[in-house]
C-alpha cells in the first residue's frame, strides 16, 4: 500500500554510449542544463545498485513492481523509461537531452536512479525509497490523536450503518499509553498486525499488566500511517474502530506508535481506551 508507481516508457532509436554518461546527463538535466527547467535546482540523483538490478529485471519482461521487489528496493514512487536501438550508446545521452520527458526527469520526489544496458536496449529506473517516519515526537503525536478523537466525539456520526451520538471528550491516561506503546512496539519489532500479541495476550490483559484497573476497555490498531491525522481518519472510516472511538462508556485513552523500517508496514499504531473501576 506504500508503493505508488508512475509508469512511463519511450522508444528512442540510438546508437552506442556508456551508461555512466547517461547518469551524468540525467543529473545535468536536473541541474537545469538543457531543455528541462525547474523552479528550484534539484539535487543529483543517487546511483542505486538495487535499481540497476530492477532495470535488468525489466529487460526480462517483469513489471516494474515485481522488478523492484526482486531487487529488494521498497519504493514510495517509481517510474522507468527505455532507449532502444542497435548498439545503444554514443548518442543516448544527447537523445535524452533533446527528447527527454522533463516532467519525469524533473520530478523532485524521485531521488535514486539505476541503469541497465545491453547491446540493443538501455533501461532507466527512477524511484524514491520508502522511509518509515512520523515527523513528531511520540508525546506530540499522542496529544494530536487525543485532540482529533475528541473532535470526532463532539458530534454524532455514522459508524457504518450505526448512528452513534456525540460523546464527552476523553482524558489522557499514562497507563493506557504504556499499554499502547508496548503493543505497537511488539508489532513493529516482530512484523505482525493483530489485536492478539505474540505472547497470546489480548488488549484487556495488556491494559491490566500496566496496573490499569478497568471497568471497560477497548483497542484500535493501525499500520502504515505516517501521521496522526491519517491514523485517526482510517479509524473513523472503519465501522468497528469508529464505534470504539465514539463509545460514550470510555472516559480515557492512550496511544503510541512504533517504527521498524524493515517491517512490512513500517509504522504501527495502538490506541487503548478505558474507564477505571
Amino acid at each position: 500500500m506504500f508503493s505508488g508507481c508512475l509508469l512511463w516508457a519511450v522508444l528512442i532509436v540510438a546508437g552506442g554510449a556508456a551508461a555512466a554518461d547517461l547518469y551524468g546527463e540525467i543529473n545535468r538535466l536536473r541541474d537545469g542544463d538543457g531543455r528541462c527547467m525547474s523552479a528550484t535546482r534539484l539535487p543529483p540523483m543517487r546511483t542505486s545498485p538495487a535499481l540497476e538490478r530492477a532495470a535488468m529485471e525489466l529487460t526480462r519482461g517483469e513489471t516494474l513492481e515485481r522488478s523492484l521487489a526482486s531487487a529488494g528496493y521498497r519504493a514510495t514512487r517509481s517510474s522507468f523509461f527505455n532507449i532502444t536501438g542497435e548498439n545503444v550508446g554514443a548518442r543516448a545521452a544527447q537523445l535524452l537531452k533533446d527528447r527527454g520527458d522533463c516532467k519525469l526527469l524533473m520530478d523532485p520526489a524521485l531521488t535514486d536512479v539505476g541503469i541497465y544496458a545491453d547491446s540493443g536496449e538501455l533501461r532507466v529506473v527512477m524511484a524514491a525509497p520508502f522511509v518509515a517516519a512520523v515527523r513528531m515526537s511520540g508525546q506530540a503525536a499522542g496529544q494530536r490523536v487525543l485532540e482529533l478523537i475528541n473532535q470526532a466525539r463532539a458530534a454524532s456520526r455514522l459508524c457504518g450503518n450505526r448512528k452513534l451520538n456525540a460523546a464527552r471528550p476523553l482524558r489522557w491516561n499514562d497507563k493506557l499509553a504504556a499499554a499502547s506503546h508496548a503493543h505497537a512496539d511488539d508489532m513493529a519489532r516482530n512484523n505482525y498486525f493483530s489485536h492478539e500479541a505474540r505472547d497470546g495476550t489480548n488488549p484487556a490483559q495488556r491494559v491490566t499488566r500496566t496496573g490499569y484497573r478497568y471497568r471497560t476497555t477497548g483497542e484500535n490498531i493501525a499500520a502504515g500511517q505516517m501521521a496522526p491525522e491519517a491514523a485517526v481518519a482510517g479509524w473513523i472510516k472503519s465501522p468497528p474502530h469508529c464505534a470504539n472511538l465514539m463509545n460514550g462508556a470510555f472516559t480515557e485513552m492512550g496511544v503510541a506508535f512504533a517504527i521498524n523500517p524493515n517491517s512490512e508496514m513500517g509504522v504501527y499504531w495502538a490506541q487503548e481506551f478505558g474507564t477505571q473501576r
